[in-house]
């Protein structure tokens, strides 16, 4: 499951797009978090997925996790 590799090498405006169109952004997020979680298989990143498929679907952390990737380039612990 290589999601997060193929989420990171689009383009921010790609990016941005996947996450602002409302089910399809969690959706994406979900998919991210869940790959780079069964990668790394550590505690935060298990965490991290947990949190998101528990509150992920409120818009705040959607904005916030939007916001870090216009700056930065990618999600939040990612």
């Amino acid at each position: 499951m290589e999601f997060d590799k193929w989420f990171n090498k689009q383009s921010t405006l790609l990016k941005v797009i996947l996450l602002i169109i409302p089910f399809v952004g969690w959706i994406v997020e979900l998919l991210v978090r869940a790959s780079v979680a069964f990668t790394k298989k550590d505690a935060v990143s298990i965490v991290v997925l947990i949190l998101y498929l528990v509150i992920g679907w409120a818009w705040i952390l959607c904005v916030i996790d939007l916001i870090y990737l216009i700056v930065k380039g990618h999600l939040i612990l990612a």
